[in-house]
């Protein structure tokens, strides 16, 4: 079965939604739809000219043509069309499409009228009413969590179903590494941009050392602001491993996130959380006795502090990139949207 996603966020960009297409299409390579493989395939912006996001230039948008898209699409001879993100690359593969009459599934990564409203004084019920009539011919639209699909329901979008998210437990696990840093570390990594609020988490007055691992339009700033944090810039595979091994608490202080894949990475490390009660964290850890979430960020940190790592790695064992994938493909063959004259997998029974 050959899934062609369509996506406006591609490497180099590091961010949550190119981390989640990333490990789908690995994990999928192990399964298997009555004896026949699956295989991911990608529409992105490295297939057209771009030109730098305004207040993001690190962010490359897409000029995709119609022609241009038509052919790749062609070309890839999906059996279905996922579409991940509302960018230029998005409408225009949703474009195709809807002038076709092809079903098409969609996902929900980013909370838009938040991030946009923390860079534009846009009205929020604007960019929710072009968020809706976006999706609105999706077969299914996938949420992260159960209290965003509720959400999604409460404004108007249907057909929305869960696709949540997994971690790679053989890359993040704990282990025993000396930053050479003044304890207690608390750790944040993301995006630096406006819209991760990490002046919030800069602004505590903790002991130890703060360290922020990641890059963005806000990284200067920050850095000139905040002399006695630790900025380390991106990071990746083992180097990113070691560091959250490292830290003592992980502080996620963004009330605009969706999920946070961030979060599970921290956990499977052994790193306990320490976040506002708002609806990623929350979605994420719930009850469990993994993470402190508080109105009062400073009072979240040292409770994350007493919270046991081994609690922490337990949890992140339920969450797997194979079983993301199941439900994935699974969502796919509920509503039917498989192209016409393809494999008819529409009729088959997803299995592992």
């Amino acid at each position: 079965m050959r899934i062609l996603v369509a996506t406006d966020a591609w490497h180099p960009q590091v961010n949550g939604v190119v981390r989640t297409l990333t490990k789908l299409a690995d994990a999928a390579k192990g399964l298997r739809i009555e004896g026949v493989g699956v295989e991911f395939s990608f529409l992105t912006p490295q297939s057209f000219r771009t030109f730098a996001m305004p207040s993001y230039r690190d962010v490359r948008l897409a000029m995709p043509r119609p022609t241009r898209i038509a052919r790749l699409i062609e070309e890839a001879r999906p059996d279905s069309i996922h579409i991940a993100t509302e960018g230029p690359i998005g409408l225009m593969v949703r474009r195709y499409c809807r002038q076709r009459k092809l079903p098409f599934t969609t996902s929900f990564h980013t909370r838009f009228p938040e991030y946009v409203r923390a860079r534009v004084p846009v009205p929020g019920s604007l960019i929710w009413r072009a968020l809706r009539r976006f999706h609105s011919p999706s077969r299914a639209v996938m949420a992260a969590t159960p209290a965003l699909a509720r959400e999604l329901g409460e404004r108007g979008f249907d057909n929305v179903v869960l696709w949540p998210r997994g971690v790679d437990t053989r890359l993040f696990h704990p282990r025993v590494i000396d930053l050479c840093l003044p304890a207690p570390v608390f750790l944040s990594v993301g995006r630096v941009a406006v819209e991760k609020n990490l002046e919030a988490f800069l602004d505590l007055d903790l002991p130890g050392t703060k360290v922020v691992v990641g890059d963005g339009p806000a990284r200067a700033s920050l850095e000139e602001a905040y002399p006695d944090a630790i900025f380390l810039g991106e990071k990746h595979g083992e180097e990113l491993a070691d560091i959250y091994a490292a830290a003592d608490v992980f502080v996620f202080p963004s009330k605009t996130d969706t999920f946070g894949l961030v979060l599970l990475e921290a956990l499977a490390s052994g790193l306990p959380v320490a976040a506002f009660p708002v609806k990623g964290p929350r979605d994420v850890i719930g009850d469990a006795p993994v993470g402190a979430l508080d109105h009062d960020l400073r009072n979240a940190c040292f409770a994350a502090l007493d919270i046991s790592r081994q609690d922490c790695v337990a949890f992140a064992a339920n969450y797997t990139w194979e079983a993301s994938a199941r439900v994935f493909i699974d969502s796919i063959q509920a509503v039917g949207a498989v192209l016409p004259g393809r494999t008819g997998a529409e009729q088959r029974r997803f299995v592992a």
